[in-house]
């Protein structure tokens, strides 16, 4: 993780004019996270559970976490697991920098956004499995399993606007705008 600076008093410091940005999130970085944003919408808003397509959206899905595993060691410096491994201590000292005022900056995830996306990732490898263990004979009807797709996928859901509600939050404390970096790939220096 690369800190950038300690904020005074709770601010960020105001961008300067024409300020510099860099490369921080790579297209597969970023085609990862907006293919799993739209194969959530989709199938949890859009198609219906079990038919055609929210079956080939969950193989997408799968597809995508595999890439993302094998990106996470072989990729550029943030996009690898190594850059943002949570560790108690690093989520605790992003804590207490958020409660006193002095939190720093990460130009790649946070401690607590770590968490958040480590979270995801296992969420979302749960509800491709336990989708495509519905779909095999040993499981075919299940009910229990059926429940605990939805539950997963729910809890999905639930992370989900937790995570898009932080970047809103984190954008307007830093004085950047996160969701634009994540389409961009660009992020203040």
């Amino acid at each position: 993780m690369t800190i950038v600076n300690s904020q005074r008093e709770g601010h960020a410091p105001s961008p300067p004019a024409g300020e510099t940005t860099i490369k921080v999130w790579d297209p597969i970085v970023r085609a990862f996270h907006w293919t799993v944003v739209i194969a959530c919408m989709l199938n949890l808003f859009v198609l219906e559970e079990g038919k055609y397509w929210h079956r080939v959206t969950g193989y997408v899905v799968a597809t995508a976490i595999a890439v993302r595993i094998v990106w996470g060691f072989i990729g550029t410096r943030h996009s690898r697991f190594s850059d943002f491994l949570p560790t108690r201590a690093k989520v605790m000292d992003q804590v207490l920098g958020i409660v006193d005022g002095h939190e720093k900056r990460y130009i790649g995830h946070s401690p607590l956004a770590s968490v958040m996306m480590l979270s995801l990732m296992a969420l979302l490898a749960a509800t491709v499995l336990t989708g495509w263990m519905t779909t095999i004979d040993a499981f075919w009807g299940e009910k229990w399993l059926e429940e605990l797709h939805g539950a997963i996928a729910n809890s999905i859901m639930v992370l989900a606007f937790i995570h898009a509600g932080a970047a809103v939050v984190e954008s307007l404390r830093h004085r950047e705008n996160l969701v634009w970096s994540m389409i961009t790939g660009r992020k203040r220096a």
